[in-house]
């Protein structure tokens, strides 16, 4: 199979739709780690009612363009936003969104922007933004992006693929950042919903069966 080196509008709709489903079918096991800011074991849930609007409307949209896909994606988390976690799910969708403005298709380099900017506007979103949460997860995805973007990836399997690994990695590190986590034995909950997202994600661009409906929440 030859290597992917540019996403479409239709590819990416479909990668925000198994995201979201991952991430719902795992919702329980997120809310049982949620135990930052506070334990009110309600961020896997939270963020998956966020991610699942998003979805919706890229399955509405139904674009061949990055752009649209992204912008519809966008505007749903926006306004199905619940809870921390999901306003700052909302904010890495807009600033992702952003980026890919007026944008046909993404390659590794355009990819490598739209995750700085996702990243940015999450964590502007924040009052005070503490690392050992979802934006550390985030962050360290878009560094990843950056870095292999300018050591001239173009794969987009193998791109994603790594970009996943870091991240998990320092989700896997979120309790030495955050005392509560280690206390309580788990990792950051909405980092982990962040990965269940990606991982989603990953499967549906590497053609995996997946369903292509969006799950009721």
């Amino acid at each position: 199979m030859s290597s992917t080196t540019k996403l479409n509008g239709v590819r990416l709709g479909r990668m925000i739709i198994a995201g979201a489903n991952e991430l719902a079918s795992n919702k329980q096991l997120v809310d049982a780690m949620n135990v930052f800011p506070v334990p009110d074991g309600d961020t896997g849930t939270n963020m998956s009612l966020t991610v699942m609007a998003a979805a919706r409307e890229a399955e509405k949209n139904g674009s061949l363009q990055v752009a649209d896909i992204a912008k519809a994606a966008s505007g749903g988390a926006l306004r199905g936003a619940r809870g921390n976690s999901g306003v700052i799910t909302s904010q890495i969708f807009r600033g992702f969104a952003k980026a890919l403005e007026g944008m046909e298709e993404a390659g590794v380099q355009e990819l490598a922007v739209a995750a700085e900017q996702a990243v940015k506007t999450a964590y502007k979103a924040v009052m005070k933004p503490k690392e050992g949460t979802i934006l550390t997860v985030a962050k360290s995805a878009s560094l990843k992006a950056r870095e292999l973007a300018d050591a001239g990836e173009t794969d987009l399997e193998k791109y994603i693929g790594d970009i996943i690994e870091r991240a998990d990695y320092v989700l896997s590190q979120t309790p030495e950042m955050l005392p509560v986590l280690k206390q309580a034995g788990v990792v950051d909950s909405g980092g982990q919903g962040l990965m269940q997202v990606l991982k989603g994600a990953y499967e549906a661009f590497l053609g995996k069966e997946i369903d292509w409906t969006v799950t009721e929440t």
